[in-house]
């Protein structure tokens, strides 16, 4: 068709020169009075002639561009780049391969901008931008709408101990294992380091849960291939967050659903968590930790990496028992409770270390809060509801102590649900830790405090089974007061030794021991204020 009209135009000045020289012929034959009549015939003629040609170039030049421009706008929408045809002139067939050219660039710029480079999945821009939109449209219609954070479990270890190329292989796995899993509605991405986003539209929180606990199971299940042809097997921890319509907003959503990925790797990994809203009305708040007490708990946990719980033992020695001394009373209790249970060793041995730094927290919290004999202010309740996750930053630092941190964070959470410092209730509390609880109130409750005075051991026993079901857990509470009906061990590492040997398989049962703590009587005193939890 160009051609055709390239052609026509070549022609056109033939045919104006043979019209005019047709005309001159004519007018030659033709009376004086007739020539001006065709002369505007023919001039008529060649106007229309031309008119016509023109238009037939500028229909066909339109046409043309808007080819071109209809593919460009179509690139704005596309993931692939759009490629034209190159024919036409050879000043065509160059803007097409320009054309092409450019719409791959572009498509690639647009993909470096919006997918992460290493697993091409979405980037975090991209999940914020879209999570923005979701939220948006949820308030609009009263939608639900949910978002999860995942985690890789252990991830630092897998680039220590395979390298960096294999921690690699292993985020495009897992990150290809959930992408490929999730629903068309659903976006997943990366939101940095070893944690994924995924924003789940229309969908509730307990519907999430669901959704969740699916592909923690895939990638569990699924081999991981990395450097040399080796394979792996890696987990993931979940925390989910979500409302419905107005209670919904872009930073709350971000920082609950964090928070319950940080919860659900703080009860052991492996899990999905969903976030709770807090009781403003309970006595300790379960906020998160300050920056600076972080600060100052990294830097102790720091120091003692390299010489785990004989360093932070000394550390904790010269200090007060109400101050997070080590108790090897309560490391015995504690012990002895997880043998009558008949719990695994490995168990045994992550109480016994957890129950004897429990309260390694406390180093970080000020002695005239901890030697207050009078009723803390609510600000002071903060600080001191802050030292189990203190506690939980120092242990992190120190790789060999890690495993004792579920019990070290949870030890001050209550049965029913009313504790800190993420307010869990039940079998959700680590059993180590409902163990832990139990030895630290008796601890708590036979020894002088700078609040109370000591209380004798029946006392004490009839203390735990009036809070049994509420603040503990019925029964460990059970084992504890059967076990210990007329004694307890004494304060001494010799008992913790032989429960240790114990525990190994060195002694076939529990001995019974003298009862070392005198009965007192009960103090007329202050004997609770909140004698368990400050314990």
């Amino acid at each position: 068709m160009l051609s055709f009209v390239r052609a026509l135009g070549f022609l056109a000045p033939l045919v104006v020169a043979a019209l005019v020289t047709v005309g001159l012929g004519i007018a030659a034959n033709l009376e004086p009075e007739q020539r001006p009549t065709l002369v505007i015939v023919l001039g008529v003629a060649a106007a229309a002639g031309m008119t016509t040609m023109a238009l037939l170039a500028w229909s066909y030049v339109g046409w043309r561009l808007s080819r071109i421009a209809q593919a460009l706008e179509r690139t704005l929408e596309s993931d692939e780049p759009i490629n034209l045809r190159e024919v036409g002139i050879p000043a065509e067939r160059r803007l097409a391969r320009a054309f092409n050219a450019a719409s791959g660039a572009f498509v690639q710029t647009e993909a470096r901008a919006t997918h992460d480079r290493l697993t091409g999945i979405p980037n975090r821009e991209t999940l914020l931008a879209t999570l923005s939109a979701e939220l948006e449209r949820a308030v609009r219609h009263y939608k639900p709408l949910s978002v999860a954070f995942i985690d890789i479990d252990r991830f630092k270890p897998i680039n220590d101990t395979y390298g960096h190329n294999s921690g690699d292989a292993v985020l495009r796995q897992v990150a290809g294992i959930i992408a490929d899993s999730v629903r068309a509605s659903d976006t997943f991405g990366r939101y940095g380091g070893e944690e994924f986003m995924l924003i789940l539209p229309e969908t509730t929180p307990e519907d999430a849960v669901g959704l969740a606990e699916e592909l923690r199971l895939l990638v569990m299940q699924e081999p991981l291939v990395i450097a040399g042809g080796q394979s792996l097997k890696a987990t993931i921890s979940i925390g989910v967050a979500g409302g419905r319509g107005s209670q919904l907003q872009i930073d709350m959503l971000v920082d609950r659903a964090d928070a319950a990925m940080y919860a659900a790797k703080s009860l052991g990994r492996n899990r999905t968590y969903l976030f709770r809203e807090l009781d403003e009305e309970a006595p300790v708040r379960r906020a998160p930790i300050s920056p600076e007490h972080r600060a100052q708990a990294t830097a102790i946990g720091q120091w003692a990496s390299d010489t785990a719980t004989q360093a932070l033992a000394s550390v904790l020695a010269p200090q007060p028992h109400h101050r997070g001394r080590p108790s090897d009373m309560i490391a015995s209790l504690a012990t002895g409770i997880a043998l009558e249970m008949g719990l695994p060793r490995e168990e045994i041995e992550r109480i016994r270390i957890a129950s004897l730094l429990h309260d390694l927290g406390k180093i970080a919290i000020p002695d005239e809060i901890l030697d207050k004999p009078t009723t803390l202010t609510d600000p002071e309740w903060q600080t001191i509801g802050e030292h189990p996750r203190i506690g939980q930053v120092i242990l992190e630092q120190a790789s060999s102590l890690r495993e004792a941190i579920p019990v070290v964070l949870h030890h001050h959470e209550r049965f029913n649900g009313g504790g800190y410092p993420h307010g869990l209730r039940g079998t959700e509390i680590p059993l180590g830790a409902r163990i832990v609880a139990v030895a630290d109130a008796y601890h708590a409750m036979v020894h002088d405090r700078p609040y109370s005075s000591a209380l004798a051991h029946d006392a004490a026993l009839a203390e735990l089974r009036a809070n049994a079901g509420t603040q503990f857990d019925p029964d460990v509470v059970d084992v504890f007061c059967t076990v210990y009906a007329d004694s307890v061990p004494p304060d001494g590492l010799e008992e913790i030794y032989r429960l240790h040997e114990r525990a190994t398989g060195g002694l076939p049962h529990l001995d019974a021991r003298p009862h070392l703590h005198p009965h007192r009587p009960p103090s007329s005193g202050k004997r609770r204020r909140q004698r368990q939890a400050s314990g």
